[in-house]
Formats: C-alpha cells, sequence, structure tokens
C-alpha cells in the first residue's frame, strides 16, 4: 500500500527534532558534572588538542531557557575550538541555489535530463554504481561532504526522471560520499588529522581502510540497486510514494516530450559542469574551501546568465528565487550547529569524553577495540564533524591503545568508520539534514530506507576490526 502519514499523527520536521536536540543538550548540562581536559596547541594540526590524563572537574555552567533561544542563532558564528563555524556553508548553500536558478532559468538542465534519458534509456540502472564510485573517491581522498549539497537539485531530476524516486538520488549522494568518509584511505579531514593526533602514520592501517571501503561501497551499492529496481517496477513501493506528484512537480519543471537541445543550451552545461570540476579541483589541490567555492559558483552564476543572454533583471530574479528555495536549509545547518554550542558552553563534552576514556581502561585486546569504536560511534552523535571529533578523541583515546596492547592504528581506523557511520544518519550533520531538505525527504523516511543497511555495515565493521586485532597478535 502507498506510504501515507497515520491519521492523527505527523513525524516532527527537521527543524523541530533539532531544536528537541538543543534543548534535550541542554538537560544534560544540569546533570552531567561539567570539566575539561588541559589544551596545548599543536603545529602539525593547527589546533589545541587536549593533554591525556589532564582532565579535572571545572565550574558548572548549565544552560538555560535563554542559552537555548540563543543556541540557533550562535550556531551559525559561536567559535567552536573543534569544529567550524555554520555560516560559510550556509552561505554557501544559498550561493548554490542561485547558481542552480540561474542554470534552470536558461532552461539547459530539463533539456540535458530529456535527452540523457533518451540516451539511456533501459540502461538506467547503471548510474547508480558509476555515480556512487565518483562519490566515494572524494569521500575517501579528500572528505567530501559539504560539498555534496552542491550535487543534490542536479541529481535529484534525473533520478526522477529515469523513473525512480527522490529517495534514490539522496541515497546515491549521501551514501556514496559518506562509504568514502567510513573507508577514508588518504582523506586529510579523517585518517591523516586522526594519525597525526594519534602519533602515526596515516600510511599505517591504510590496507585494513581500503578493504573496508571496498566491501561497504559494494554491500551499499547493491542495497541502493535492489530499492531502485522496485521502485521502478513498482513507483507504489517508494517510501516516499505519496511525494511523487509534489516532488515531480518541484524537479521536473516542464513535463513537454520535447527532446530539443540546442547549442547554447549545450554550451551552458560545458560551463555548468566545468564548475563543479573546477570546485573538485580547488578543494582536492588548491586548498579552497566554503569562501572559495561560494567566489566560484557566484561567478559561474553571472557567466551563464551573460552568455545564455538572461538579461540584468532576469539573471537577478532567477539567482534570488534559486537562493530563496534553499533558505529552509540554511536555517537547518545553523540549527544543528547550535547543539554542539549548548554542550562545549555547558562544559559537558571534555566530560564525556573522559567517561570514554576510563571505560576502556584494562579491557581485553579484541573488547577494547570494539567498544572504542561504539565510543566514537556515541561522540560522533554530538560531534559530526570529523576532523573536529578526530582532534577531540584521538590524543586521549590513542594513548589507551598502548596499554591494551592494541596498534594505535587501529584505534584510528574504529574512529574513521564510526564517525563516517553515524554520519549516514545523524541529525546533528547539516550535511544530513541539509541533503535531505534539498531532496525533499522526511527524515523519517531516510531512517526507514536506511537502518537495515546500517546494520549490515556495523557487523561488517566490527568483524574488520575483531580481525584486524587477531592477525596482530597471530605470530
Amino acid at each position: 500500500m502507498p506510504l501515507t502519514e497515520k491519521p492523527g499523527f505527523r513525524f516532527p520536521s527537521a527543524f523541530t527534532i533539532l531544536f528537541g536536540l538543543i534543548i534535550l543538550v541542554a538537560a544534560l548540562t544540569w546533570i552531567i558534572p561539567a570539566g575539561q581536559y588541559a589544551r596545548v596547541p599543536s603545529e602539525a594540526l593547527g589546533k589545541d588538542v587536549p593533554v591525556a590524563g589532564s582532565y579535572a572537574a571545572t565550574d558548572a555552567n548549565p544552560q538555560g531557557i535563554f542559552d537555548v533561544l540563543l543556541a540557533p542563532i550562535a550556531g551559525f558564528y559561536d567559535p567552536v575550538a573543534y569544529t567550524a563555524n555554520a555560516i560559510d556553508v550556509s552561505l554557501f548553500v544559498l550561493i548554490i541555489g542561485g547558481f542552480i536558478g540561474v542554470v534552470t532559468a536558461t532552461g539547459a538542465i530539463d533539456a540535458g535530463i530529456k535527452r540523457a534519458m533518451v540516451k539511456a534509456k533501459g540502461r538506467e540502472v547503471w548510474m547508480i554504481p558509476f555515480l556512487m564510485a565518483l562519490f566515494a573517491l572524494g569521500g575517501t581522498t579528500y572528505g567530501m561532504a559539504e560539498e555534496t549539497l552542491a550535487f543534490y537539485l542536479i541529481l535529484t531530476p534525473v533520478m526522477i526522471a529515469a523513473g525512480y524516486d527522490a529517495l534514490v538520488a539522496v541515497a546515491v549522494i549521501m551514501l556514496g560520499a559518506g562509504i568514502g568518509v567510513l573507508g577514508s584511505t588518504i582523506n586529510a579531514f579523517s585518517t591523516v588529522i586522526a594519525s597525526d593526533a594519534a602519533g602515526v602514520t596515516f600510511a599505517e592501517g591504510l590496507w585494513l581502510r581500503i578493504a573496508i571501503l571496498v566491501v561497504c561501497w559494494a554491500v551499499t551499492v547493491a542495497f541502493v540497486m535492489r530499492y531502485a529496481a522496485r521502485v521502478k517496477a513498482d513507483p507504489s513501493k517508494s517510501l516516499v510514494f505519496d511525494r511523487k506528484a509534489t516532488n515531480e512537480a518541484h524537479f521536473l519543471n516542464d513535463t513537454t516530450t520535447d527532446v530539443t537541445f540546442t547549442g547554447l543550451q549545450q554550451l551552458v552545461l560545458v560551463l555548468f559542469a566545468l564548475t563543479f570540476a573546477v570546485m573538485i579541483w580547488g578543494v582536492s589541490t588548491g586548498g579552497w574551501w566554503m569562501a572559495e567555492m561560494s567566489a566560484l559558483f557566484l561567478a559561474a552564476a553571472i557567466v551563464i546568465g551573460i552568455v545564455a543572454r538572461l538579461g540584468e533583471g532576469k539573471l537577478v530574479e532567477a539567482f534570488v528565487n534559486g537562493a530563496r528555495d534553499l533558505l529552509g536549509v540554511a536555517l537547518i545547518i545553523g540549527l544543528a550547529r547550535g547543539i554542539v554550542v549548548v554542550m562545549d558552553a555547558g562544559h559537558i563534552t571534555d566530560t564525556i569524553l573522559h567517561s570514554a576514556e576510563v571505560s576502556v581502561a584494562g579491557l581485553p585486546k579484541t573488547a577494547f577495540i570494539l567498544v572504542i569504536y561504539w565510543i566514537e560511534v556515541g561522540m560522533s552523535f554530538f560531534v559530526p564533524s570529523t576532523s573536529g571529533l578526530a582532534v577531540l578523541s584521538m590524543p586521549i583515546l590513542a594513548p589507551v591503545a598502548d596499554f591494551a596492547g592494541v596498534k594505535r592504528e587501529l584505534v584510528v581506523t574504529a574512529f574513521a568508520t564510526a564517525s563516517g557511520m553515524v554520519n549516514l544518519v545523524t541529525p546533528t550533520s547539516a550535511v544530513v539534514m541539509g541533503g535531505l531538505a534539498i531532496g525533499r525527504v522526511p527524515y523519517e523516511r531516510w531512517l526507514r530506507f536506511v537502518w537495515p543497511l546500517l546494520v549490515i555495515l556495523t557487523l561488517i565493521l566490527m568483524a574488520a576490526l575483531a580481525l584486524a586485532v587477531y592477525v596482530e597478535a597471530t605470530p
């Protein structure tokens, strides 16, 4: 039967979920004792890192009603030692929306999608592994995360036009890049920073992470392709079937069957693709981040508007309308970041980390690494930034591995896989909530879709970590 909301019940929106989490974390600041580690500057990481064994109780700072109300505002700009501000990501999202609005106004996207569907008819399913491989490559090499927000408005119409649903598009992007981050091989924002903080080189443990990446990617692709095939055969099997009409109306602007594809539209799509290529180059090799990427898409929107001869009035109108479409996404990003602001202001982040440090002392090797994995899972919920969690947890948890007789690089792998796993679903991640908002997939539908995959991946990861400990112990 088509999936519909139960009478009398409506699952809360992303805004309500995130604001509820802010209230929950604020309540915890009244219960969990306040404490902090001493911190020292690290030249290698460019940040202050906690010192193992230096935890001490500190004055409590419970968060009240005013702090809860201030958190969504402070979430945009309040500086935190181990993660970035949200305002840069939010502005990037708004400019991406404006850029897509300008390209859409040229008619090039609709024409390109129609022509692609004609060419790929009968072979649409192979888009899934190909695109997921590309996103996974970005995830495992340079931690592709916030950058994926630019792709949802592009891929969702393609997947809907191919006979799938918006959930397939979200899965291809979010799971593709997410599995790459989960199996981080040379990801500077995950394993490289974590290895530096743990006192090992990122090459140590590389082969295990490659194996994890390959196996988890294959399982995830099969999972997504199976769902996509079911939806294509029977659209009523879609978990967002009740949104089918509205999603088609939103993402497919032109319902005619005309496949005219003019030379000007082709040129616009070339410039469109070139913009993304330049973005990937800038992030992976040029040291770019949100400001540079935002400037790139702003410049590209102007160039495309001029090339397509939209005129000043239509260009500005298309850009502003496109940005307005993603305003809700930008607000969600700041709201998600407010959770971390409240937790840090209440001085409970280090207390949670200290409890983790104490809990693993004296455990056998296999139990130790599995408990480390689950500790990082819990910490990742509150600190969705992989680089932030690496700086926060590795200087504390990695030295404990020496006493357990476990190599530090295995702790790094446990951290990377746990952080990557949680960031596929956590509502505290701006990437997750922003991607779902752009793709118009309700959060509870995403959970309903992805939970069987999470179980499978968790079993794979726990088996891999336990096997690695066994291999180390074998003469």
